[in-house]
Parts: structure tokens; sequence; C-alpha cells
């Protein structure tokens, strides 16, 4: 049984709005929420999308980072870390809310997104998620690629 994903929109790096259905009927969405732009296991995380790039291209997927950061900041952790894939802001926690991957508190921080990932297909059904409660471990990406295979 699938389970429609909530829509959404929120800004990104440019501060231009980009919202779920845009991607509806095209493409597959993989939505990865993240604590903090520029934390290790953010970037790490960010930056291994980045050289996996090619992989989800060819899955006819479209890669989406969310974080609470502001998009100012985002930007700047687009640019220095050459990222090839869209940022957006959920500043206003909306998106983290309506996925239900908000934390409470991270290292006393309240209201940071937890790290999580969410295959959406074409119809703009949830078809995989994972929520990890430990920020330190990364999606399991060899499943959202195997998941993604399924639609070829």
């Amino acid at each position: 049984m699938s389970i429609k994903a909530p829509e959404f929109t929120l800004q990104n790096t440019n501060g231009d709005e980009v919202s779920l259905t845009d991607f509806k009927g095209e493409k597959n969405v993989v939505l990865l929420f993240f604590p903090l732009a520029f934390s290790s296991v953010c970037t790490k995380e960010m930056c291994s999308t980045r050289d996996n790039l090619k992989m989800f291209n060819a899955l006819d997927a479209e890669v989406i980072g969310i974080s609470v950061d502001s998009f100012f900041a985002l930007r700047a952790f687009k640019e220095s870390n050459n990222l090839n894939f869209t940022l957006l802001s959920d500043f206003n926690k909306e998106a983290s809310k309506a996925y239900d991957v908000l934390n409470e508190d991270f290292f006393g921080m309240k209201g940071v997104s937890k790290r999580a990932a969410f295959v959406i297909n074409k119809e703009g059904d949830i078809v995989h998620s994972e929520i990890l409660e430990d920020a330190g471990n990364q999606p399991d990406f060899n499943r959202i690629q195997e998941v993604l295979a399924e639609f070829d």
C-alpha cells in the first residue's frame, strides 16, 4: 500500500519556490532531509549524493536535499561543496512536520530535521522511506537505488 507524499513548496538556494507537484508525472523524486548544512555527516552525505548523481539521473530521479537552514546558508553550502542538485530550505519546518521528521532536540537545538530519505514515484506516492534516529548514520543508498530500479 502506498501513501501519498505530503505536498510542499519551499525556497531553493536562489529563493525561488519549488513544489513537489513540479515533478509529478515527470520524475521520481528522492527527498533527503538532513539536519544542518556544514555539519560533518551532512556534508559527507550531500557530497556522496553529488558524486552519485549520474546514477540517480539514469534512474529518472530528481534528488532534493532539504534542511531547516535558510536558503542563504544552503546557497553557501551548495557552492562550497559544488553540489549539483536542488537544495530546499524548510526554514519554517512545514515539510519536516508533514513528513514527520522533525527532531525536537538535536544537541540542544529545537526543530531540526532528522536525517531521512523518501523515494516518491511519478504518481506522487511514497514507495520507500527511511528515518534515521541516529544522525551519525546515512540512508541506505543501495536500497534507494534498488527501489528506483524497480520503476525502469
